[in-house]
């Protein structure tokens, strides 16, 4: 069953609604939606038995998890512009319930607030805290993890440079080998990640070149 109309529309205003953007934009609900797409096509791999996932709770919290993303002076960020998974799960539960809580479906919203709790844990319970992990972990991974990266490093106000010198720093500290290592549940998703990752790194050696090249 999908979400009721109402609480997406809900949602995606607030996801629109930047604290730090001049004008409502399309981004998070554009990522909201591509999370979702994500997920839902883990789901159809056969990762986990359909009869034990809730997908309305699934999508509902693939849209909640971008909300701490909006900014603002109450947005905690970690390294490299990032929000930890933990604080951003946290927030994203709260957010749900205070936009949607006297109009979505109280089962549901009981069943989403679960599966966002549970997703930075080591060991969720919840399938669709499983899924939604994989699926946010998997941002990190290839270009499209770049680009994202690349856009919460921009806001922060560096540029870049610093954008080159995060990724070294991830290959030097082993950042991408503990991620494959513990960032999963699955280990297609996992496999995935391996391949996205080349691509990266294909991509990070264009860039230090051509940055290379621009130092006088």
């Amino acid at each position: 069953m999908p979400v009721e109309k109402k609480v997406k529309i809900i949602l995606e205003r607030a996801l629109r609604a930047l604290d730090d953007a001049p004008s409502p934009g399309p981004r998070l609900v554009d990522d909201a939606a591509r999370l979702w797409g994500r997920a839902r096509k883990f789901v159809d791999m056969g990762l986990v038995g359909t009869s034990g996932v809730q997908l309305d709770a699934l999508e509902l919290a693939c849209y909640s998890v971008q909300l701490p993303l909006r900014g603002g002076k109450n947005t905690v960020r970690g390294k490299l512009g990032r929000t930890p998974l933990r604080d951003r799960a946290e927030q994203a539960a709260e957010l749900l319930v205070g936009l949607v809580g006297d109009q979505a479906d109280e089962s549901l919203l009981d069943r989403t607030t679960r599966v966002l709790h549970e997703v930075p844990h080591r060991q969720p319970i919840l399938d669709e805290a499983k899924l939604l992990a994989d699926a946010i972990n998997l941002e990190d991974f290839g270009v499209v993890g770049l680009f994202v990266q690349s856009i919460e490093i921009a806001r922060g106000g560096d540029g870049v440079l610093q954008v080159s010198d995060g990724i070294d720093k991830r290959e030097q500290y082993g950042y991408w080998d503990a991620r494959l290592k513990d960032g999963f549940h699955f280990e297609p998703v996992r496999k995935i990640a391996r391949q996205r990752l080349e691509h990266v790194r294909q991509v990070a050696k264009l860039l230090k070149k051509e940055l290379d090249e621009d130092t006088p």
